[in-house]
């Protein structure tokens, strides 16, 4: 099993963010139990099912058990408390204030439990006149400036990663952190509460290189100037490939290979700073040599000269590519209801305790009674909360 293997984890979470993080966990071994109501969290009712899942969930929630429970009751309540009592970890991504008034303040968790990881995911965090608002990714792409840093070169129009950037980058900052607090808890034997703010992380995430121009107030710079310059895309005679230069040794490949060897010593492009300062003027005569080549031609020539290059693959030929067949980076797996089943490979992989996706995504209420005979409830005392609607069980 995984390195996480008797970690119990009770995911409060819905959408993306806080699911993915659990999601990882889940991966690398931790029993993960999704906390969610009745009607099934929101992610479930987006996009096109297949046996009763949409793709997305699916891929947010594999190795994870399915509770589904009423927690405005006092007897939801209750079951909750009962996971409560030797989890240890609870991630929550509701706003800020949620879960007090739904009667599981953090202060009132710690005390029943002090050694749980609490993991608090939100918008903003608790500070600011953003604090209280409603989010989605959109909101936290305008607001950590990843539209001003995709904005178009030439308008200067903004833009938006077409990916669902923000809850990602929370979710791997989510899922690392829990890592720490447990290793913390395992030298110091105390829990914690740990605040995520999607936007603080996106921040964070961006800084490097998108914020460059930010980070020495003394030096005077065009901020506009000083965002990344990696949307290397070219045009061949045949489609399209991407060309990424860095290194004096690189920019001496690709001038040979593109027999512009004139260009080694041209002060403009001599080295690296220089490359960078005339970044536009240098796409520009790369571009219009790569043009009059063909994609396979470059792609061998650049290789041989070890010129960093690539083609650019769409979404339909990525599963056929022999670095991903060979590497084995997407799973295929088959399993009932659902037929073969693709899914990327959890990236971490680890020597002696690999992660794996051990099962599907649940449906809604899967393991309701499991979980509950799990806590010692009796079977009459399972039946009654079947009756009652505090819990679901699916088929």
């Amino acid at each position: 099993m995984g390195p996480l293997e008797g970690i119990k984890v009770l995911d409060l979470t819905s959408m993306v963010s806080g699911p993915v993080a659990a999601m990882m966990l889940g991966d690398q071994g931790a029993e993960v139990i999704k906390v969610e109501p009745v009607h099934g969290e929101q992610l479930r009712h987006l996009g096109e099912p297949h046996n009763g899942l949409n793709p997305s969930f699916y891929s947010c929630n594999r190795n994870k058990k399915s509770l589904a429970v009423d927690l405005k009751s006092d007897a939801g309540k209750e079951i909750l408390w009962d996971l409560i009592k030797d989890a240890d970890v609870l991630l929550q991504n509701f706003r800020p204030g949620a879960m007090a008034r739904m009667g599981f303040p953090v202060e009132e968790v710690q005390k029943v439990n002090p050694k749980i990881i609490f993991v608090s995911i939100s918008g903003f965090g608790e500070k600011g006149p953003y604090a209280h608002k409603r989010v989605y990714d959109p909101i936290i792409q305008a607001l950590s400036c990843a539209t001003d840093i995709q904005a178009d070169r030439k308008t200067l129009k903004p833009n938006m990663f077409r990916i669902i950037l923000a809850d990602k980058v929370s979710a791997l900052t989510a899922a690392q952190a829990v890592s720490s607090a447990l290793f913390h808890r395992e030298r110091k034997g105390e829990g914690q509460h740990i605040k995520i703010s999607m936007l603080e992380a996106t921040i964070a995430f961006l800084w490097p290189e998108g914020m460059a121009g930010l980070v020495f107030e003394d030096q005077e710079m065009d901020v506009k100037r000083t965002y990344s310059s990696i949307d290397l895309i070219y045009e061949t005679k045949d489609g399209y490939m991407t060309i990424s230069i860095i290194s004096d040794k690189e920019w001496q490949g690709i001038c040979t290979t593109l027999e512009r060897e004139e260009l080694i010593e041209d002060e403009r492009f001599k080295t690296a700073f220089a490359r960078r300062k005339h970044a536009e003027l240098r796409r520009q005569v790369i571009g219009d040599e790569v043009s009059k080549r063909t994609t396979a031609e470059l792609l061998e020539k650049l290789d041989a000269a070890d010129v960093p290059c690539a083609p650019l693959l769409d979404r339909m030929d990525l599963m056929d590519h022999p670095q991903i067949v060979e590497a084995e980076t997407i799973l295929r797996e088959v399993h009932d209801g659902f037929g073969e089943v693709r899914q990327a490979r959890p990236a971490a992989r680890f020597e002696a305790t690999p992660a794996i996706v051990r099962s599907p995504a649940p449906q809604l209420g899967e393991h309701s009674v499991s979980v509950l005979e799990s806590l010692g409830y009796e079977q009459a005392r399972c039946d009654k909360l079947l009756a009652d609607k505090v819990v679901i069980q699916s088929p």
